[in-house]
């Protein structure tokens, strides 16, 4: 047996469980995984220099494939490089084994090189830790370690999925021999059986009488995947029980005909104490991650619903960001509401009852919602060019059945400020679960590599030089579109009251620049256009999803000044 045979075996044992794709940083340390799997026929194996962009490349794949993704790397600080895209993945619920090579403990501050303690540096931010041993002969050895594989895989998938930590301690000698042949022997698979959480009958009843003795009831969408299903049994409670539902861009509620409330963040920003009361909620129902705009949050902090349930059959801790929860559904979203939909309705027809709302509610919703559409379009057609106006023309011209990254800063306000016509079925994606700027175009990027769609990245130009190391990978996916608001600062900055009445902004807030993606682009063959105004991004976007055989950048030139003096009137607009 080769002395590195354990680890081949590990590879095997994660293929047998259903890994199918690993993302690798080079590195000597780690030659003995990096080998396993790249030698693996039934592995698809991505090579990412830089350990950060790995990360997230390996997370937007997990994303779209919603399995289990590895990563690869060597010692020392390799492994810390992980870490943005480790705590991401860990709020976003998305599930990551990170294999990381080490020496053996007994070297550790020792002066040897690229040892540092790597057991349990990602703290509470993976879902476990695990150390495998760096000997061996025993079969305890052996048996711990497939042990561990089993559950580590598992444990990434199960509850609220997440990443898991593998530490891989390696002694040398770790290159086998040129002639050397590597065999995959099967382990011994354990399974997991999944559970489905079902309610008591007297507990679903209670919760049946709450909801009917409750007249204003609204349901309030958090950050979710695209789901048609959903969508549509939404839209029939909204339709047919005269329930508001409502959800920024992230929720993947697009405008509909069922008139879903998309323009929370405008329509909640108005000062009309009266109209504010209207809209408080008795009963709220969440579901979802977590939410975008400032203003939502304010809002329903500021009114509390006398009620709050939030439906979730993963989270282990009370999510309550508006201060008012009283009860947690455990039950995945979909579940909840077909049953709550079919009993209601039996519930009605069994006794001849018709739903006695008069739809008021709803409609103070649905009429508020209207208004601050016409806010947003008014404020849009008023505007000169700004990157919110670039954004506007971008979100009409989306494929259909598209893919929609959007970095964080004003990208992603912007795009929730706009909204989607659900008619699209754009899916939107966004790292919100700590809501950085460090890898969102390598998540897009590692997303265009499992799918055939087109993917769109809308993303700014700090973020963008920030990870333009996501580009630096092979086989860089065709079906990539970027599209970079380039307004040569850190804009947000400026937006906010606080940083932006500093005399100190632009120097230690604002990040001031005169770089263009023209060299970037040329450098990873990436194709490459620059457009100032409203008619050439039009003739621009005309050909910018056709099909073609390497990524396309499209990047917007605006004038940060003129960005905020039309927000400000937007703001303005807003409050009169």
């Amino acid at each position: 047996m080769p002395i590195l045979q354990p680890i081949v075996n590990l590879v095997e044992l994660l293929h047998q469980q259903g890994l199918r794709h690993v993302v690798v940083s080079p590195g000597s340390r780690s030659a003995p995984l990096t080998l396993a799997v790249a030698r693996h026929p039934g592995l698809q194996v991505r090579v990412v220099p830089d350990e950060r962009t790995a990360g997230f490349t390996a997370l937007g794949m997990a994303q779209q494939l919603r399995q289990p993704v590895a990563i690869i790397c060597t010692s020392g600080s390799a492994v810390y490089n992980l870490s943005p895209a480790v705590v991401e993945a860990y709020f976003q619920h998305v599930p990551l084994l990170l294999l990381t090579a080490d020496r053996p403990h007994e070297w550790l501050y020792q002066q040897d090189g690229q040892t540092i303690d790597q057991v349990g540096l990602f703290g509470s931010h993976v879902k476990r830790s695990y150390d495998l041993p760096a000997d061996y002969e025993h079969a305890d050895a052996r048996w711990f370690i497939e042990r561990t594989i089993n559950e580590a895989y598992t444990l990434s998938l199960s509850g609220a999925a997440g990443p898991v930590h593998v530490n891989v301690p390696v002694r040398e000698p770790f290159y086998p021999k040129a002639d050397e042949t590597f065999r995959y022997e099967r382990g011994r698979v354990i399974t997991n059986l999944p559970t489905e959480t079902t309610l008591p009958p007297t507990t679903w009843h209670a919760l049946l009488n709450e909801w009917e003795a409750t007249d204003r009831k609204l349901i309030l969408a958090g950050q979710s995947p695209y789901d048609e299903a959903l969508a549509g049994l939404l839209a029939k409670i909204s339709t047919e029980q005269l329930i508001p539902v409502a959800g920024e861009i992230l929720s993947n509620l697009g405008r509909n005909e069922a008139g879903f409330i998309t323009q929370t963040d405008t329509l909640l920003a108005q000062i009309d104490e009266d109209v504010l009361e209207e809209l408080r909620p008795d009963l709220l129902v969440t579901f979802g991650n977590g939410f975008l705009a400032r203003n939502l949050k304010t809002y329903f902090r500021r009114y509390p619903a006398v009620r709050h349930w939030h439906i979730s059959a993963t989270d282990d801790r009370i999510i309550d960001p508006f201060r008012s929860l009283t009860t947690v559904i455990p039950m995945e979203p979909l579940a909840f509401f077909a049953k709550l939909f079919d009993d209601i309705d039996y519930k009605r027809f069994r006794e001849g009852a018709d739903d006695e709302d008069d739809g008021e509610f709803l409609s103070n919703w649905q009429g508020a919602d209207q208004a601050a559409r016409r806010v947003v379009e008014l404020s849009l057609s008023n505007a000169p060019f700004t990157d919110w106006v670039a954004t506007q023309q971008l979100l009409e011209q989306l494929p259909t059945g598209s893919h929609l990254h959007l970095a964080n800063s004003m990208p992603v306000r912007y795009a929730n400020l706009c909204g989607l016509d659900a008619r699209q079925q754009v899916r939107v994606w966004s790292n919100r679960g700590v809501s950085g700027i460090d890898g969102c175009l390598s998540t897009a990027v590692g997303a265009a590599t499992q799918t055939t769609s087109l993917v769109t990245v809308l993303i700014g130009d700090i973020a963008f030089f920030y990870d333009r190391n996501a580009l630096w990978q092979r086989d860089l996916p065709a079906n990539l579109r970027i599209v970079l608001l380039n307004n040569a600062s850190g804009h947000i900055f400026r937006m906010i009251d606080g940083s932006g009445q500093q005399p100190e902004l632009e120097t230690y807030f604002e990040t001031p620049h005169a770089l263009t993606a023209e060299r970037t682009c040329a450098d990873h063959d990436v194709d490459y256009a620059q457009v100032a105004d409203r008619a050439s991004l039009a003739k621009a976007l005309a050909t910018f999803f056709a099909p073609a055989t390497r990524p396309k950048l499209l990047e917007i030139s605006t004038d940060k000044y003129v960005n905020k003096s039309a927000f400000a009137a937007y703001k303005q607009l807003v409050k009169s």
